[in-house]
């Protein structure tokens, strides 16, 4: 029977400070953010009733802007997608000239105000260029200047989120694929996308939960007309600025539960996809 091996005592002689105090001290830290954040929520659905919830769901302005919200959402993602992997990729893998000059330009939606930007495309399509734009697809106050604007700040997200999906993916894989035969795009369609496929996950849903989000491009490229380019965020502006409080809550119950249940479907999916891996049999 083999003995038990004694413990190793301190060189110094000291023994060490209990870590009860440590721990107490990030369980505090950490309570008090997340009984805010259920206080906040409790305080939301407390201030309102079913009836009135059920009534303000059932308002023509209130289910246009439910649907404008999620179409604009979606669309928003899937372009933020179509922008970000590619810059991702590049910003990972290659080394140019003014690469650092790049990346603090990719930073700017992310640092600048919400309001800064809205303003910014708005001048940006009183030039002559964007007059010869809006002669073809009307974009300013109207649906398009919806998506334009979420699609300005929940891009940088997603681009941020591609760059680091790529650079810890190694490049051992895609190297040995360009030995073998494979062109560049063949390595990175067969190879490289399949490896980021959580992190192409994520950057959707953060792009999307960022769009339901935005509201400060949106009031001022887009404007906040009634059934035309009303969202949710707009919504609970134009409750509050006629004094109807109740509905403003409940709309924005409906974009707390949007939320969750989109964090909630990444999170199984993601969960998934990681027994996958661990369990390819």
């Amino acid at each position: 029977m083999s003995q038990p091996q004694p413990r190793k005592s301190n060189p110094s002689g000291h023994r060490p400070p209990p870590d009860w105090p440590f721990v107490a001290g990030l369980l505090t830290l950490s309570g008090v953010y997340i009984l805010l954040i259920v206080a906040m929520l409790v305080a939301d659905a407390a201030f309102t009733s079913v009836s009135s919830f059920g009534k303000t769901l059932a308002t023509p302005e209130i289910q246009y802007a439910i649907k404008l919200s999620l179409i604009s959402c979606s669309l928003t993602a899937l372009l933020s997608l179509w922008v970000a992997i590619p810059i991702g990729y590049l910003m990972s893998r290659f080394r140019f000239p003014g690469k650092v000059v790049i990346d603090a330009l990719l930073d700017i939606p992310i640092v600048l105000p919400p309001l800064v930007i809205g303003l910014s495309l708005l001048i940006l399509f009183q030039t002559s260029l964007g007059r010869m734009v809006e002669r073809v697809v009307p974009v300013t106050y109207a649906i398009p200047g919806v998506i334009l604007a979420q699609f300005m700040v929940a891009c940088a997200f997603a681009v941020r989120t591609m760059r680091a999906t790529f650079d810890q993916i190694s490049p051992r894989q895609e190297q040995v694929a360009l030995t073998v035969g494979c062109s560049r795009s063949q390595a990175f369609w067969n190879v490289v996308l399949p490896e980021a496929r959580r992190g192409v996950l994520t950057a959707a849903t953060l792009a999307w939960a960022r769009s339901l989000g935005e509201f400060g491009p949106l009031l001022v490229f887009a404007g906040a007309t009634r059934m035309r380019t009303e969202v949710l965020p707009t919504s609970v502006f134009l409750e509050l600025s006629v004094g109807n409080i109740e509905a403003a809550v409940a709309v924005s119950l409906v974009m707390v539960m949007a939320a969750v249940m989109v964090l909630m479907i990444v999170r199984l999916f993601g969960r998934e996809s990681l027994i996958a891996e661990e369990n390819p049999t």
